[in-house]
């Protein structure tokens, strides 16, 4: 018994030295801040093509193929591939076919590498068929990767608070 804990202690130390450490980003900071400028520009790009309830502008920002992740509010619990959601962003402007609004706060990015992602508030202002408006607010986290110079989302996630006591979602969440 002496003998396996003495073991386990000295497997434990020796192990202790085997973590990776964090790699530093290498990247120029004016290359970062490039980066960070690119993907910004990337969601008032996002912003614009909304309003205009432009789903193939929209979909210019996001990789094409099957590897484009989605979580999005509404069902299915997930899109996979850029022609799933090029299809629930149609679907949702036939829904509301009236004037669209819409605003992105609270944006904040990081960069590492060819890689990034974001994090931010989303308001969309819809109208929807008989002329009403509908608004609400989500959170809305992208990934995102570099291809070919020119960043693009890979990995989106939407969703809203949900009131713990009702158990329905908080759509005017502040």
């Amino acid at each position: 018994m002496k003998i396996r804990k003495s073991l386990c202690i000295a497997l434990l130390v020796c192990c202790a030295g085997c973590g990776t450490a964090p790699v530093a980003d290498t990247k120029a900071p004016d290359t970062k801040a490039k980066d960070e400028a690119d993907i910004r520009a990337l969601e008032d790009h996002f912003a614009a093509a909304f309003k205009a309830k432009d789903v193939n502008a929209i979909m210019a920002l996001y990789t094409p193929g099957p590897d484009l992740v989605v979580f999005d509010v509404a069902p299915p619990r997930q899109y996979t591939g850029w022609p799933a959601y090029k299809k629930d962003f149609e679907g949702f402007f036939a829904a509301f076919p009236g004037p669209a609004d819409f605003t992105i706060t609270d944006l904040d990015v990081t960069v590492g590498g060819d890689v990034a992602y974001s994090h931010s508030i989303q308001h969309p202002i819809m109208t929807d068929k008989s002329g009403k408006k509908v608004e609400y607010a989500v959170r809305v986290t992208d990934g995102y990767k570099k291809i070919n110079g020119q960043w693009l989302i890979s990995h989106e996630h939407v969703s809203v608070p949900v009131d713990m006591n009702t158990m329905k979602p908080d759509l005017d969440s502040k």
